[in-house]
């Protein structure tokens, strides 16, 4: 954690798995990553994401304890495990580190991961990384996606598995 304080990550813990997934058809496939510097990230895009994901993301330390409480109670409702209330440092920590397997124990993983990424990082590199490694479902990135100046979203800048 503490070298991707100044260098940025290559791969993560979910391009791996999803590269493992697509050698088993295409041996020789290659992850290519297309990093973006957080300065060349739109702005709304940034604050889009914060708004959509994790309002708090500015003033918590990593984790948000009562979202957590509020998520566990959903999932007893529902008996299994659906909700997790992740802040952007939490989905983060999953994406780099962890699995997408739901259970409490990848939660506390999770936890402690977060509380030592904020310990290290800014919130700026936080969020520089999130926008560059978070997939948002089937192999999608944060920021292949750009708001233009009347907010009309647009793919650019691939960062993915092709």
């Amino acid at each position: 954690i503490a070298v991707w304080t100044h260098v940025n990550p290559s791969s993560t813990s979910f391009m791996q798995t999803r590269l493992a997934e697509i050698r088993k058809t295409e041996p020789g496939f290659q992850l290519k990553h297309e990093w973006v510097p957080y300065d060349k990230i739109s702005l709304n895009l940034k604050r889009a994401v914060i708004a959509a994901e994790d309002s708090g993301f500015m003033t918590h330390k990593g984790v948000e304890m009562e979202a957590i409480q509020l998520a566990i109670k959903r999932n007893e409702r529902r008996g299994r495990v659906t909700h997790g209330g992740s802040t952007i440092t939490q989905q983060l920590a999953k994406n780099l580190f962890l699995t997408s397997k739901r259970s409490y124990v990848r939660k506390g993983q999770e936890l402690v991961i977060a509380l030592m990424i904020e310990a290290l990082w800014d919130k700026r590199r936080i969020l520089e990384v999130y926008l560059n490694v978070v997939e948002w479902g089937n192999d999608q990135h944060t920021n292949q996606l750009e708001a233009d100046d009347n907010d009309q979203w647009r793919q650019v800048q691939p960062s993915k598995i092709w």
